[in-house]
């Protein structure tokens, strides 16, 4: 019985979306167009404080990190290099009877009888169609039902009206755990077939192929493509990162989940270059490694890719919960094995436990994706390195004066190793025995020489998504009997002050009052160069309040005839209500500005 509730859930918080100006469907007049969505003035607030609170936490409050701002569109060559081209694709397939489209691994298992039909006939024109066609009914449904389906099919295919088609071979199957039949109507779907994700376009007045681009569906690849240009202009030593927030685009063929899965999106990513184990060893003479739980601490000259993933694991949850998500909404999914990439050494998935989330065997809400924080290797660098034909590796002093130090059998350990390394990601991206030995003994020998392609830690987060989860987390229902004794339920909007799009609401108690209404835009003149400030005077005070519930404005400032000095003590004071309980307090107009200043941060 739970899972309509939860259904319920999501579609209240997407009407409220829309009631408040927060997101709208976009194109809504010409009936929308599905994977995109518009965030109106509400949503549009909270959107930037959310990026502005990422930004600051990543870059300005930071010495290692820096930022860019790159195109939307870049030379094809660099998604070649990524793998985007070949592998970036969902396996897809289309009903047969409606060829609406479908992603093949999210089909539910399902089990029931198969009807098999070997073709069809015309019962008039005698015409025939030996195509077989299959459908599957789960069980109780009528085996009439999968006949009718089966008649709509070959109708589609020239064989007149559904009443005049004629089905023969029929057979039947029971099956179990099938994910080859549309899960709406029992049709045969095609088989899986890879579809790519990226939306093509082209540059230059022909559309030719050798004009052919594509809209980014990642910000990551130019960190990597302009990694260069970053180290030598900003003053950075590895370890150091870079960060990147901007629109992506990816053809998704089912989006859902409201905002969760778009087609055109923003991601905030930091890619965090680090030095190979080997490198840390030679210069520290041991590879720190970090707790599997729990924050690590403060950076350490001798934190291997370990220590630095875990690090950033944790970071990331701590920017979370100083925004408003605690540990208890949010889960974590260690990549095993199977689920890496190739070149990847160790994913952690950060979760958030939306309504729409499943459950798992033991009836526990696991949550769906927020964040990626992956320990990549050397793979991007080198792979644009060996696409381009322009380095990509570093040189660090520290490394060259340390390795002529070492023993002769500790450098051949660490060569070794590297050089293993680099055979692996050579041999895997496509290169020959021969060669890749060649090369991976090149780049080993380059240790010496203080030489190395630096490996990575990528945090990439979406901004969408997590937009989605701030609007869940903070939805809130609160049910009260009202002075008549009626029963009603009103929506509180429990957003962080940090991310809150509007931070406080001035009120005059009553329009009608000029000396209330000119002090209240007074006191709202001197919060606005600060914070972002709502004036209402319109309707009775309670009704004002409620409103401001719904938009997440965590504080209310009236003003009132004790601000005027109707009682001298409380001359040039204003009341301040705070959202979540109610509450309220006396502040002085001179202290008002520091005081909501506080909240906020």
């Amino acid at each position: 019985m739970s899972e309509p509730k939860e259904i319920a859930l999501m579609e209240r918080i997407a009407s409220l979306c829309k009631r408040r100006g927060f997101i709208f469907q976009s194109s809504e007049i010409y009936g929308g167009i599905n994977g995109f969505w518009d965030y109106g003035p509400m949503g549009a607030e909270l959107k930037r404080n959310v990026k502005e609170a990422w930004w600051q936490a990543m870059t300005r409050q930071r010495e290692d990190v820096v930022g860019l701002e790159a195109t939307i569109i870049m030379a094809p060559e660099i998604w070649r290099a990524s793998g985007h081209v070949d592998t970036f694709s969902d396996p897809m397939c289309d009903c047969l009877l409606t060829r609406k489209r479908f992603r093949a691994d999210q089909i539910e298992p399902q089990s029931g009888t198969v009807y098999h039909f070997g073709g069809a006939r015309n019962r008039e024109s005698g015409q025939t169609l030996g195509e077989p066609y299959s459908v599957m009914l789960m069980t109780g449904k009528p085996a009439e039902s999968a006949r009718k389906t089966a008649q709509a099919y070959y109708s589609l295919r020239g064989l007149g009206l559904p009443e005049m088609v004629e089905l023969t071979g029929e057979t039947t199957e029971r099956v179990e755990g099938t994910t080859r039949f549309n899960p709406e109507n029992g049709s045969l779907l095609t088989e899986p077939r890879p579809f790519n994700l990226m939306f093509k376009t082209y540059v230059g007045p022909v559309e030719s192929t050798e004009n052919t681009a594509y809209l980014r569906p990642e910000t990551a690849q130019a960190i990597f493509a302009q990694f260069k240009n970053v180290l030598e202009t900003s003053r950075q030593k590895v370890p150091f990162g870079i960060a990147q927030m901007g629109k992506a685009f990816r053809n998704e063929v089912t989006p859902r989940n409201y905002t969760f899965r778009s087609r055109e999106f923003e991601q905030m990513e930091l890619e965090f270059f680090i030095q190979p184990d080997e490198v840390v060893e030679a210069i520290h003479g041991r590879v720190a490694m970090a707790p599997e739980t729990g924050h690590p601490g403060d950076p350490q000259p001798d934190w291997g890719w370990q220590a630095w993933h875990r690090y950033w694991v944790e970071e990331r949850v701590r920017f979370y919960e100083g925004i408003g998500l605690d540990r208890a909404s949010m889960g974590f999914h260690h990549q095993t094995r199977e689920e890496l990439a190739h070149y990847a050494r160790a994913c952690v998935d950060i979760l958030f436990k939306f309504p729409f989330s499943k459950k798992n065997d033991r009836g526990e809400v696991a949550g769906d994706e927020l964040e990626g924080i992956a320990a990549r290797s050397d793979f991007d660098l080198s792979q644009h390195q060996r696409f381009s034909g322009k380095p990509m590796g570093v040189f660090d002093e520290a490394l060259r004066v340390a390795w002529g130090k070492l023993p002769k059998d500790r450098q051949e350990k660490l060569r070794q190793n590297y050089l293993d390394h680099r055979k692996n990601y050579l041999q895997k991206s496509g290169v020959g025995a021969e060669e890749s030995m060649r090369q991976a003994a090149a780049d080993a020998d380059g240790l010496a020489r203080g030489q190395y392609i630096p490996h990575v830690i990528e945090p990439s987060a979406g901004v969408d998504r997590l937009i989605l989860a701030l609007l869940t987390k903070a939805y809130t229902e609160i049910t009260a009997t009202n002075d008549d004794g009626k029963t009603e339920t009103r929506v509180v909007m429990k957003f962080h002050p940090r991310i809150a799009p509007i931070k406080v609401c001035v009120l005059p108690l009553l329009k009608n009052k000029p000396e209330l209404v000119r002090k209240a835009r007074e006191v709202r003149e001197r919060l606005l160069p600060l914070m972002n400030v709502f004036y209402d005077e319109a309707g009775s005070i309670g009704r004002r309040y409620a409103r401001q519930d719904e938009a997440g404005t965590p504080f209310c400032v009236t003003i009132d005839f004790d601000t005027l000095g109707e009682k001298p003590e409380l001359a040039e004071t204003v009341t301040v209500r705070h959202r979540d309980d109610g509450s309220q307090e006396r502040i002085q107009i001179h202290q008002l500005a520091d005081f909501l200043s506080a909240k906020i941060r």
